[in-house]
């Protein structure tokens, strides 16, 4: 549950053949004209059906501009990597939340010093309090 070092990341993800396949539909779904690849506008509605939300102006400039210039879109291989590392970060971020929630036992929306040292008892009673007060701070 916890990392073995502050501020690292999980090990790549990999989806499951159903949602791989879940995102390879909506990849064709999105490409209503069979063209081949993910229009500006396609990859806003593959995101709206795939995490719920509408990718800002900022995100869709950013992941277009990473687009192969010798196409006109997001082809299918660059959107499901697109997609998994969106995927990755969401459970990445999911986990953050999870381990700050147990560490919140007040329901605060905060951590005081005396949760941080209660948790890390738990988890890990042999450090040293020292090293709890400087990861706290």
């Amino acid at each position: 549950m916890f990392f073995s070092q502050a501020g690292a990341r999980p090990r790549m993800w990999e989806a499951s053949p159903s949602e791989h396949k879940k995102w390879v539909e909506v990849f064709k779904t999105c490409d209503e004209e069979n063209k081949g690849y993910l229009s500006r506008e396609d990859f806003k509605v593959a995101v709206v059906m795939l995490f719920g939300y509408k990718p800002s102006k900022i995100e869709a400039d950013a992941v277009m501009s990473s687009v192969d210039l010798n196409t006109s879109g997001i082809l299918l291989k660059e959107f499901l990597d697109i997609v998994r590392k969106k995927k990755e970060a969401q459970l990445y971020w999911n986990e953050i939340r999870h381990i700050f929630t147990a560490f919140d036992r007040h329901y605060r929306g905060y951590l005081t010093l005396e949760d941080f040292k209660k948790a890390f008892k738990q988890v890990a009673p042999k450090l040293s309090e020292r090293i709890i007060l400087e990861v706290f701070r």
